[in-house]
């Protein structure tokens, strides 16, 4: 007889459970990736000087807000065909604002029983911020680091409602949320979403995503070039328009935003020092 292990088994808690019914939605949902090589130093340069220090997250989701503005469909999100009324074709729902949806990890709250701490020491939320093309970038980093560091109670209220419900409910809600044409989906879930680890240093070019379209970067390299992807539904998108609003991503990055990071940086002081 061969040596056999003594494995630990522990079940799955809430927020492994919801991670795994995101996952489960996104695998329904055709994605595809673009990628584009963007010069991205000067902005980067820029970014440095900024007062406060602006993150990566809310530059790339401001711009891709402000390319959405004349993109409809990148605001926009595919309604299946339903069982209780199966003579309806699928079709686009459009929301009249960008709503991004932000992958949020934050360290276990400390009701967390320690075994369940050990095995999995963070966790996933997600913060939906609505028309970040229409905030400054200090407003928008601040609403983000909000969402990082405040009380999940107020930060998440629907996602702390969704950990208590029961697998046959929770899925059964999200599934709804997802396929709904209504005015409170994109509130609820957001029109596009971002999942940024370029400040551990890696990249997750093909994260599960159930939106439309979602954003991911690679951290900048030594020539200042980062590989900015997006992930795109083939039911709403084909490459081509993703292409270009890569490319507008890029021109908002040198245009609008390097113009607002470059007004916060601080002014030098002038002295009187050697005047007679």
């Amino acid at each position: 007889m061969g040596r056999r292990l003594s494995v630990t088994t522990r079940p799955l808690d809430a927020h492994r459970l919801v991670v795994g019914d995101i996952v489960r939605l996104s695998r329904r949902v055709p994605t595809f990736p673009v990628d584009r090589v963007m010069m991205l130093g000067e902005v980067d340069r820029l970014r440095r000087r900024a007062v406060p220090r602006i993150g990566w997250t809310a530059l790339l989701v401001k711009g891709f807000a402000l390319v959405a503005r004349d993109r409809p469909a990148l605001r926009s999100w595919y309604v299946p065909r339903r069982w209780l009324t199966p003579w309806r074709r699928p079709c686009w729902a459009t929301s009249p604002i960008s709503v991004a949806s932000i992958a949020v990890s934050r360290p276990r709250g400390p009701d967390t029983p320690a075994a369940v701490a050990a095995l999995d020491p963070e966790s996933l939320w997600w913060a939906r911020i609505a028309s970040p093309d229409a905030m400054p970038l200090p407003a928008l980093q601040a609403e983000i680091t909000r969402h990082a560091e405040g009380p999940e109670e107020e930060m998440f209220p629907r996602q702390r409602q969704l950990l208590l419900l029961p697998t046959w409910l929770r899925r059964l809600v999200l599934r709804a949320n997802v396929g709904s044409p209504g005015g409170k989906r994109p509130l609820r879930l957001g029109t596009f979403s971002i999942s940024m680890l370029a400040g551990e240093g890696c990249a997750n070019r093909h994260h599960p995503s159930f939106l439309t379209t979602s954003l991911t970067a690679t951290p900048l390299d030594d020539a200042g070039r980062s590989v900015v992807t997006i992930l795109a539904d083939h039911r709403i998108l084909d490459g081509v328009p993703v292409a270009r609003a890569l490319a507008a991503l890029e021109v908002a990055l040198h245009g609008p935003l390097a113009a607002e990071l470059a007004a916060l940086a601080p002014r030098p002081q002038h002295t009187d020092a050697g005047r007679g």
